[in-house]
């Protein structure tokens, strides 16, 4: 950071951090700044165009430029200040999850709007595997009064985050954190009810692309997250193999998948029967997003 005409001030830092972001080609350059600057100084976003000529300490400055500089080199911010929002909601996050992204709010409203609008999911039990920082949990759990959540993950760093993101919502009466691969989370669980809902974000990246994925991607978000196989798909299979027999009839499952696994991902229903009026849900951008469908009634 160059020494500017006069003081670093709020307004200058800000100034200076969006076009050093700009240059370097970082995503959503004012909000970069001001998540950063607002982390350092350890107030509100809103508040910096409060206090926009107050001046920056020494040692404010010292670490802002060590984060400004890691956030040009691609480390993702949400990393570097320790937060992220989803669905209106901050959650805590570390580099052992997954960065929540507005993508995967599809699954939150898919959930939301089935408790809100079909008779029978009013007061739903949900089963959030590969839960991550528990972001879809808590989000379901705060925004859905009624519904009880059971989240797992096979990471226990990831369930560590989760369990923060838990007791930072004060929904530890209603969302449970187990730790395991996929559904053997609930091997020698006590409560054997069915499931309503079914809902995951798993790894969905073909094995042969992570190396193709984004560097603020590629080499700071957990691989284990990431990868899905061969195609992708892999986790979907293992979900969908053993989803029918942890689901009530008629219960929904809603998977998060990419852009362009559509036809793919509809086909796994061709040969599990236990299944019915399989479909994709598109995100907000339009974009082929959630995998959902039901398990027969009869």
């Amino acid at each position: 950071m160059p020494q500017p005409d006069g003081p670093w001030t709020v307004e200058r830092v800000l100034h200076w951090t969006r076009g050093f972001f700009e240059r370097r080609q970082i995503d959503s350059p004012r909000l970069g700044a001001e998540l950063i600057l607002a982390h350092v100084l350890g107030t509100q976003r809103i508040k910096l165009y409060t206090d926009y000529q107050r001046q920056l300490k020494d040692e404010e400055l010292t670490a802002l430029r060590g984060l400004v500089q890691r956030a040009g080199e691609e480390e993702p911010i949400a990393y570097l200040t320790g937060r992220a929002h989803f669905f209106n909601l901050e959650f805590l996050v570390t580099r052992d999850v997954l960065i929540p992204r507005p993508d995967t709010e599809t699954l939150v409203e898919q959930t939301l709007a089935l408790g809100r609008h079909t008779p029978g999911f009013e007061s739903p039990r949900v089963l959030d595997l590969c839960t991550g920082s528990g972001c879809v949990a808590v989000a379901i759990a705060h925004h859905q009064k009624a519904a009880n959540v059971l989240a797992s993950d096979i990471s226990e760093a990831a369930l560590a985050v989760a369990r923060a993101n838990v007791e930072k919502h004060a929904l530890g009466d209603r969302v449970t954190l187990l730790q395991g691969d996929f559904l053997a989370a609930l091997e020698g669980y006590v409560d054997p009810a069915p499931f309503d809902v079914i809902v995951a974000n798993p790894p969905y990246i073909a094995t042969t692309l992570i190396e193709a994925l984004p560097k603020n991607v590629r080499d700071y978000e957990p691989r284990l997250a990431l990868d899905g196989g061969a195609d992708g798909l892999a986790p979907h299979r293992r979900i969908l193999d053993g989803a029918a027999e942890r689901l009530r009839r008629g219960g929904r499952v809603f998977l998060e998948i990419a852009f362009d696994q559509q036809e793919a991902a509809l086909a796994l229903f061709d040969d599990r029967p236990d299944y019915e009026n399989p479909r994709v849900l598109r995100d907000h951008a339009g974009q082929p997003r959630v995998l959902t469908a039901a398990r027969k009634s009869a």
